[in-house]
């Protein structure tokens, strides 16, 4: 007896580029066993199959996204390719498949394991960007606002237009160390880019004081009587604080 083979698709771990797979699993009526990057693992006992890019076939997917489900869809899926979650393409390729077959009725179809679970990452991924957006804490040099932050999923393309709009006429960089990404900003424009390694000089005297006076007001205001670390860890979770340029 010959077991059916299923193929893993590899692809270039671009949101085109899995939308290309997509594509190629209609195309060639299959459906992947896996979908991953060309930096992951795959499975020694399957057919891997190399997904080129291509725009024209990613733009009618996703194009797809709006006419066969809703233009929800569109956004749900682009922030879904922001989620930490190791199953996350073959999370958003069984929603798709699902969207095709239901249509609108699959973003309430909460009760099912794949749309359940992307939409409680989604949802973690939006209140992570949304606890960043005050928790970002910016040093100067040279007079370029840098950043580094360490997040559990890629908030990055959330963060920066927030920031790009609350500081348009400012130079920063907010620097994502778990996925080595960086959003660079100037006046003319915002631009996402890889960053393996961010490596900055010695903070200016000027600066240090400015860190200082920030936490001597940290301290002033707080009534030691009234510390409580449980509700502050409820509000500002512990794994922010070296970020913080208030905390010790």
């Amino acid at each position: 007896m010959t077991l059916e083979r299923r193929p893993v698709y590899l692809y270039d771990g671009t949101l085109e580029g899995f939308l290309c797979c997509v594509y190629e699993s209609y195309a060639r009526k299959e459906i992947p066993c896996e979908i991953t990057s060309e930096n992951g693992q795959t499975l020694l006992a399957e057919d891997a199959s190399w997904i080129i890019t291509d725009w024209d076939h990613a733009q009618k997917v996703y194009v797809s996204l709006d006419r066969k489900i809703t233009m929800e869809a569109q956004d749900f899926i682009r922030k879904a390719f922001l989620i930490d979650d190791p199953d996350r393409e073959m999370l958003m390729y069984r929603f798709i498949r699902m969207g095709y077959r239901y249509g609108r009725r699959v973003m309430d179809m909460l009760t099912d394991d794949t749309v359940g679970r992307l939409i409680r990452a989604v949802r973690g991924l939006e209140r992570e960007a949304h606890s960043y957006m005050g928790f970002v804490r910016f040093t100067v040099y040279d007079q370029v606002m840098v950043s580094c932050i360490r997040p559990k999923n890629r908030v990055l393309p959330l963060l920066a237009p927030h920031f790009e709009d609350r500081f348009p006429e400012e130079s920063f960089l907010i620097y994502d160390r778990t996925y080595r990404m960086a959003a660079v900003h100037k006046p003319e424009g915002t631009v996402l880019t890889s960053l393996d390694k961010l490596v900055l000089p010695p903070i200016e005297d000027s600066e240090r004081a400015y860190h200082e006076l920030w936490r001597c007001f940290q301290r002033t205001i707080a009534i030691e009587s009234r510390t409580n670390p449980r509700c502050q860890m409820n509000h500002m979770p512990k794994r922010y604080w070296e970020e913080l340029t208030e905390m010790p």
